[in-house]
């Protein structure tokens, strides 16, 4: 079984939501952290590393924005998002981990899933699409879903986005507004917020439950949404990095050979770039 953590579990009340970040240093943070994002994805498919992002959170939350600055720095052949729905038709009368191992990364792939499992002990706790004994004993089908994921080699993030009922209220409002935006507006968005204390409670119990030694979860206070995204992408390099030699991937001796022979090369180059693989 996976190993709980020592600590207090974090609850969402615990969370100071007052933090803020200017433009110039939101811009700045952001070209650093991609930066290093670009890093850690050579890195791993060069090396053969893999790894999960969970993106969990209240509609409006921020999941997507913060998923967006992410693709964007990623090169979309080796970096996949999974967008999480209900379960559809095949899935329906099959175990509810099987779509998410399905889609699990190969080696050298990150992967990130907006939503994932947990909508186990969430939504369908809630909503009361799951009887009371099957997502009571979820908690210990993920962790030990997890555990797997972490004893086959692949780094697991997982990121809670929190914000106030009246700041989510203030972006709907802001969805509506923006006709650019209207799509992402749904019935259930609004229905859900009627529950906002039963999900609250749902919430709590995931992150007591589900927050181990191996598969901590991270909280990220997302009312400031430059905030959110620069707390968010800062702890994903900070765990895929953890451990990891990063740096330029070095060239094949053929790549090098080939390039002395048909480019117009400065020899310090040529040698610089033999010595590196040498």
């Amino acid at each position: 079984m996976a190993k709980r953590t020592p600590r207090r579990p974090i609850r969402l009340a615990d969370l100071d939501m007052s933090a803020r970040l200017g433009k110039k240093a939101y811009a700045r943070e952001l070209a650093e952290l991609q930066l290093a994002l670009k890093a850690i994805q050579q890195t791993y498919l060069f090396r053969g590393h893999k790894a999960v992002v969970v993106f969990e959170g209240w509609d409006a939350a921020g999941k997507g924005g913060t998923i967006r600055r992410m693709s964007a720095a990623l090169d979309p052949r080796s970096f996949k998002v999974w967008p999480i729905g209900a379960p559809r038709d095949y899935y329906l009368d099959r175990h509810y981990l099987l779509r998410f191992m399905e889609r699990l990364p190969p080696a050298g792939a990150i992967s990130a899933f907006d939503r994932s499992w947990y909508g186990r002990v969430l939504v369908e706790r809630v909503e009361g699409l799951t009887p009371k004994a099957r997502w009571r004993s979820a908690y210990g089908e993920i962790n030990d879903f997890e555990r797997m994921l972490r004893e086959d080699g692949t780094r697991l993030v997982k990121l809670f986005f929190h914000i106030t009922p009246e700041e989510q209220l203030a972006r709907f409002e802001e969805r509506l507004r923006n006709p650019m935006k209207r799509w992402k507006l749904t019935y259930e968005d609004f229905r859900n917020r009627e529950k906002w204390d039963d999900y609250t409670r749902a919430i709590d119990d995931m992150l007591a439950r589900t927050s181990t030694d191996d598969a901590p979860w991270h909280l990220i206070a997302a009312n400031d949404k430059r905030h959110a995204r620069i707390a968010a992408l800062r702890h994903i390099v900070e765990v895929l990095s953890r451990g990891v030699e990063l740096g330029p991937v070095p060239l094949d001796h053929a790549v090098i050979d080939a390039a002395d022979r048909v480019l117009d090369l400065e020899s310090n180059l040529i040698a610089s770039l033999r010595g590196r693989t040498d």
